[in-house]
C-alpha cells in the first residue's frame, strides 16, 4: 500500500520566508531553463539591444546635437538602457500571461507552494535576464563610442538604479499578467513606446512643448535617465524643474513606490485566481 505524504505546512514566519525563498528560486530555474531553449525569444532579446544602439545612435543621432557640444551617443545610451528596462514589462506580461493560458499558473496553485515564491520566483528570472541585457547594451555602446566617466562606484551605482527599476516593473507586469490574455499582453510595445518617448530619453524636456515638458519631467523614467547620465558622467540637458534638480532622490523613491503597490496587489492577484 502507497502512502502519500502531503508536507508540512511552515508556521513560523522565518519558515514561512525559506519556504518561499526556495520555492521562488525553483520556479526561477524552471523560467530560466524556459528561456534559454526558446532561442527566438533569446535571439530576440539579445538582437533588439543591439537594433536600437545602431538606428538611434547613427540613424537618428547624426540629426540631433547635445547642449555644451557632447556625444550624442553619450547622451542616448543612459535613455536606451533604461528603456530596456521599461520594454521589460512587455516580457513580463507575456511569459505570465502564457503560463496562465497553459494551465501552468493552475498547476502551481494546486500544489502546497507559496503564493508568494511563485511571484518571486518570475521576478528572478526576469531580473537575470535583465542583467544579460544590459551588458549586451552596455557592450554595443561600447563599441560606438559610449564611454562612463566618474569611475566604477558610479558605473555600479548607475547599474543598482536601473536595477531597481526593472524591479519594480516586474511587478506591474506580473500585477497585469495575471488579469489579461496572451493577445493582450502581445499588444503591450503599443502604450509602452509613448512613455519611453515623453521623457529625457532621447532629447531634453526643454525642448517639448510647454503643455508636454512637465510630463517628461516627472515620468518616472526620467529620474532613473537623469540620474544615470550623471552618476555615468555622460552630458545631459537639466531643467531648472524640482524634478530634474532631485533626479538621484526620485530614481529612488518612484520604483519604491511601485514596488510597494504593486509588489502586494500581484501575491493578493495569485491568491484570488479563479475564485
Amino acid at each position: 500500500m502507497t502512502v502519500l505524504l502531503t508536507p508540512q505546512m511552515p508556521r513560523t514566519l522565518p519558515q514561512r520566508a525559506g519556504w518561499a525563498l526556495t520555492e521562488g528560486w525553483i520556479v526561477a530555474r524552471r523560467d530560466l531553463i524556459h528561456w534559454v531553449r526558446n532561442p527566438t525569444v533569446v535571439t530576440y532579446q539579445l538582437v533588439w539591444p543591439i537594433v536600437m544602439v545602431l538606428m538611434f545612435g547613427f540613424v537618428f543621432g547624426s540629426a540631433m546635437t547635445v547642449a555644451g557640444g557632447g556625444n550624442y551617443r553619450e547622451f542616448l545610451m543612459p535613455g536606451l538602457f533604461a528603456q530596456t528596462m521599461m520594454f521589460g514589462i512587455a516580457t513580463t506580461l507575456l511569459s505570465v500571461t502564457t503560463d496562465a493560458s497553459r494551465g501552468v499558473t493552475d498547476r502551481f496553485r494546486s500544489m502546497p507552494m507559496s503564493s508568494s515564491g511563485v511571484v518571486l520566483g518570475r521576478s528572478i528570472a526576469d531580473m537575470a535576464n535583465s542583467c544579460g541585457e544590459l551588458a549586451i547594451l552596455a557592450a554595443c555602446g561600447l563599441a560606438v563610442g559610449w564611454r562612463w566617466h566618474e569611475g566604477p562606484g558610479g558605473a555600479l551605482a548607475a547599474a543598482g538604479l536601473l536595477l531597481l527599476l526593472r524591479f519594480a516593473l516586474i511587478w506591474i507586469g506580473i500585477w497585469l499578467g495575471l488579469m489579461i490574455t496572451p493577445e493582450a499582453a502581445a499588444a503591450a510595445w503599443a502604450p509602452l513606446f509613448p512613455l519611453t518617448m515623453v521623457a529625457n530619453t532621447f532629447v531634453s524636456p526643454s525642448q517639448m512643448p510647454g503643455w508636454l515638458a512637465p510630463l517628461a519631467e516627472w515620468n518616472p523614467l526620467s529620474a532613473t535617465v537623469a540620474a544615470i547620465r550623471d552618476l555615468f558622467g555622460n552630458p545631459g540637458m537639466p531643467g531648472d524643474s524640482w524634478a530634474s534638480e532631485h533626479a538621484v532622490l526620485l530614481a529612488v523613491l518612484w520604483p519604491l513606490a511601485l514596488i510597494a503597490v504593486f509588489l502586494p496587489l500581484s501575491v493578493r492577484r495569485y491568491r484570488r485566481l479563479a475564485r
